[in-house]
Formats: C-alpha cells, sequence, structure tokens
C-alpha cells in the first residue's frame, strides 16, 4: 500500500466545498426514499416458519415464502403506492416527520429507541469512569511496562475482537471497549480512527467471515436447508485472511498516523484528548481506589460477555450492567476521593458522557426513519421495500450462474443499508436466495457465503448500523471523516470477497 500525503485537515480560513454534514446526508436519502414510494408500488409476501438444527437443538425462525409476493391492490384491483406526504399524523411517517418516528421507533430490545437508550447509559457510565482518572492513570503503567512493544497492541487486539465477532457475533460490545481504549491509542501516537478499526470494525471482520457466528451464518443456513455449520474448513481459512488484512491495513495506517498526527482523518476530532494534561508516571495516582474501579470495569466487561455467551443477554441487560458498573464506580470514587469526586460529580459525568452520545443517537434515529419511509421491513406488510427485494430476486434469477453468485453479494451489500441486522436479513433475504440459486445452478452454500460476506463487511460503512455510529460517537469521529478514510478499506473487502463467492462457485463450495 502506499502512503498518504493529503492532509485530513482544511488550513484555517480554507474557502473549499465541505461535505455536507451527516444528518443532511441522512435527510437527502430520505427525500430520495419518499421518491422511491411514489414509483415503485408496495408489495408483500406471505410469511412460513422454517425449522433447523444448531447444537443438537431445534431451532424455528419466521422467513417469507418467496413464491407468495404480490403488489398490494386497491377495491378496484388497482395496484397500490403507499406514497408518504410531507407530513402524516395518527403515528404515520412522512418527510418530515420521519426522523422523530425513526427515533421513537422499536423497542427496547433493537433499533431505535432500544439502541439510543443502550448509547446513552453506556456513555453516562463510562463518564463516571472517565471522571475518576484511573483510565488515564491506567494507561500511563501500560505504556510505562510496554515500552518498545507498543506496536503489538493493534495486531493482538485486532484479533482478539475479531474473534469475538467471529464466535458469538461481537457488536454492540465494541462501544464500551473503544471508551477505553481511544484515550490509550491517543497517548501512543496513533488516533481515534484506529480505535474504530482494532475494535468495532475487527468484529465486523470477524462476523463477516464467521464459521459459527449464531445471528448470522448458522441462521441463514438454517433457513436456507443447509446443514448448520457446514462448509467451516473455507470459512476459518476466510477468517484467517480477512483478520491478517485487516491488522495489516490497520499498521499501515496506524504507522503513517504516528509519524505525522496530521495525515489522521480525524486529527481534529481527537484534540482535546491529545490537549488533556498528560502527567509522568511518576507523577500519576494509583490507589486501592484506582485498583478497584479498574476490578469493577474488568469484572463489568467480563461479566457481559458471560450474560450474552451463556444466556443470550441483548441491549437491556448489557446496558443495565454498565449502568450498575457506573454506581458501584462512583461509589468507589467519593468513598476514595478520586480526583475529588462528589455525588454530584458524578451526577455530572453521567450527564456529560450521555450528552456525547445524542449526536450519534440522532443519526440512529433519522436512519431508522428512511426504512419506515419505505415501509419498514416486516414482509407481511405492504411495502416498498418488499417490492425491491422481490425485483432483485427476479434479476439475479435471469444470470448466468458465476454472475448470480456475484450479484447475490452485491444484493446483500446494498440491502445491508436497509437492514442491519444480521438475522433479520438472513430471514429476509435467504428465503428467496436460495431457491434462486437452485435455479439458476449456484450452490446453496455459496448463497449463503455471498449473504454474510455483504452484510457484515458493509456494516463497517453504513451510517444505518448503529453499532457503528455509536463507535465513532464515542470516539468523536464524524461519519463524513470515516468515509473518507474507509472507502479504500472498503473497496479492498469487497473486490477480495467478490473473488472468493466467484471461486468459491467454480470450485463447487457445498
Amino acid at each position: 500500500m502506499s502512503d498518504t500525503s493529503t492532509t485530513a485537515v482544511p488550513m484555517p480560513g480554507s474557502k473549499t466545498w465541505q461535505m455536507p454534514d451527516t444528518l443532511i446526508l441522512i435527510f437527502l436519502i430520505g427525500v430520495l426514499a419518499a421518491a422511491a414510494t411514489y414509483l415503485i408500488p408496495a408489495g408483500s409476501f406471505e410469511t412460513q416458519t422454517a425449522t433447523y438444527v444448531m447444537d443438537g437443538a431445534e431451532k424455528t425462525r419466521t422467513v417469507i415464502d418467496p413464491a407468495s409476493f404480490a403488489y398490494a391492490t386497491d377495491e378496484d384491483g388497482e395496484i397500490v403506492y403507499n406514497s408518504v406526504g410531507l407530513f402524516e399524523g395518527g403515528g404515520g411517517v412522512g418527510l418530515l416527520n420521519f426522523v422523530f418516528e425513526g427515533l421513537v421507533s422499536g423497542s427496547k430490545w433493537g433499533s431505535a429507541i432500544g439502541v439510543i437508550m443502550f448509547m446513552l447509559i453506556i456513555g453516562g457510565a463510562f463518564g463516571i469512569v472517565m471522571r475518576t482518572g484511573t483510565i488515564d492513570n491506567g494507561i500511563l503503567r501500560i505504556i510505562g511496562k510496554t515500552k518498545g512493544n507498543e506496536s503489538l497492541f493493534i495486531p493482538v487486539m485486532f484479533a482478539l475482537f475479531s474473534l469475538g465477532g467471529a464466535v458469538f457475533g461481537m457488536g454492540e460490545e465494541a462501544v464500551a471497549f473503544a471508551i477505553i481504549i481511544a484515550p490509550l491509542m491517543i497517548r501512543l501516537g496513533y488516533d481515534g480512527i484506529t480505535t474504530v478499526m482494532v475494535t468495532y470494525v475487527a468484529t465486523q471482520v470477524g462476523f463477516a467471515a464467521s464459521w459459527m457466528n449464531p445471528f448470522s451464518v448458522a441462521i441463514a443456513q438454517g433457513v436456507s436447508g443447509v446443514p448448520v455449520l457446514s462448509g467451516a474448513d473455507l470459512r476459518m481459512a476466510l477468517w484467517v485472511g480477512f483478520t491478517l488484512i485487516g491488522i495489516a491495513f490497520t499498521l499501515w495506517y496506524a504507522k503513517g498516523v504516528k509519524a505525522d498526527p496530521r495525515r489522521s482523518y480525524s486529527f481534529a476530532s481527537d484534540q482535546p484528548l491529545r490537549d488533556a494534561p498528560q502527567p509522568d508516571l511518576k507523577d500519576s495516582r494509583w490507589n486501592l481506589g484506582d485498583a478497584l474501579v479498574m476490578l469493577t470495569v474488568v469484572a463489568t466487561v467480563i461479566w457481559v460477555i458471560w450474560g450474552v455467551v451463556v444466556h443470550a443477554w441483548y441491549i437491556p441487560e448489557i446496558a443495565s450492567q454498565f449502568f450498575t458498573m457506573g454506581v458501584v464506580t462512583a461509589v468507589i470514587a467519593v468513598a476514595f476521593r478520586l480526583n475529588s469526586m462528589t455525588m454530584n460529580d458524578a451526577a455530572d459525568a453521567f450527564k456529560e458522557g450521555a450528552g456525547l452520545m445524542l449526536p450519534p443517537a440522532l443519526l440512529v434515529g433519522a436512519a431508522k426513519g428512511i426504512l419506515l419511509l419505505l415501509g419498514g421491513s416486516d414482509p407481511a406488510e405492504a411495502s416498498v421495500l418488499n417490492s425491491i427485494l422481490n425485483s432483485a430476486g427476479n434479476a439475479i434469477g435471469g444470470m448466468p450462474e458465476m454472475l448470480s453468485a456475484w450479484f447475490m453479494l452485491v444484493f446483500q451489500s446494498v440491502f445491508n443499508f436497509f437492514v442491519t441486522s444480521g438475522s433479520g436479513q438472513a430471514a429476509l433475504t435467504m428465503p428467496l436466495m436460495a431457491p434462486l440459486a437452485d435455479i439458476v445452478g449456484v450452490s446453496r452454500q455459496v448463497a449463503v457465503l455471498a449473504f454474510q460476506l455483504g452484510d457484515g463487511f458493509t456494516n463497517v460503512l453504513v451510517p444505518t448500523s448503529a453499532s457503528l455510529m455509536a463507535t465513532l460517537g464515542v470516539c468523536r469521529i464524524d461519519w463524513i471523516d470515516w468515509l473518507r478514510f474507509i472507502w479504500r478499506f472498503m473497496l479492498m473487502l469487497f473486490a477480495i470477497s467478490s473473488v472468493v463467492v466467484v471461486a468459491a462457485q467454480a470450485m463447487g463450495y457445498v
């Protein structure tokens, strides 16, 4: 890879054109989505229950019946267009209220309201932890004990987070780690983008190339009639390969930033962390209170991972554990007078930490509103999104097998903008893609591979991914700045994935 010589930070007084804010871009996409409702009729599918076996247990999933698609019609038999207006009352969705409807949509178990509350709780809890100063002092000790070996942080952390994504679908959990790791990366001479790469992006690399992810590949195989967790040999090799590629790309970028910090795409947003007082190790505080705070954080992380793996904890349970961590940390900080904290200081820290999450939280809600403009993701409800899904399937069904395999990857990559949930996308698309694969001569295993690569890798790019926006939020990185950085990595992943899918079909991967 060639080194970059461009400076990511505009000079003061520069009159050059600037990219619109992410919120503006999402609104413009909302305008396009609203226009699409006047051009594309609404359609729906019937649903059915798919049964499959995983780890010796029978599981079920509600999926679409691909042969049941029909456009909605009125009493006269005319095709219906669910055209949206500027504003819809009574809980409806219009162009000027899609942001509000997106913000309050869903439940505590998912997007948008559940994810938004999760982000605020996580931000507030770690706001208390950061106010104690324990993390800063701990970072100084880590740096002091690893002098000369700092370069190992990136490959080790990337590999561990990638493994978490592959084994148990780690994603939202990366947000909490990013809060802790971001100051460390700055102190090591790197930046916030490097933090996102070794945490959230690493989890999605593992998620995409997983051989056993229960929320992605297992469900996709189950609803496609493919033996669950079959084909693991190739997927394990892909996980190793893609993880090494991710590590190499991150090291290349981090090396350039360390040599010249102004090459960083998050140079401006990292400034508060760089400007923060950086005492010497000999001047830093470390007492029993600091040790107890650090033990609380580590114990909470381990407890959450255990709960996710063993008890399938999700947003409400995870958020509650981190809130508890914040409360315990506040008690310890007050008892040991860490940074002279009082209970009022802890409350202020919680509010400041939650406040940092408000911008990305707004983006999460606005992005969900786009899906609502298109009619939502319920296959049984007539929507523009269902019509797009059906049309894409018909188009792929008329192509030669190699081209069909590749277009399955393209389709899954694009469709992930609208449905970022791996299990949700599998339930919506694989019942359609699996029989199409039979028709055009593509193996169902390849269809599943195209799904998981397309779904997983685009999670590092699309602003509709709540976990991505939350991680960028805690690292204070605007999505536009992230896009200016990540497009190279995304293009490389897509090119390699294209070769993998076509080669898998050519080799008869089943």
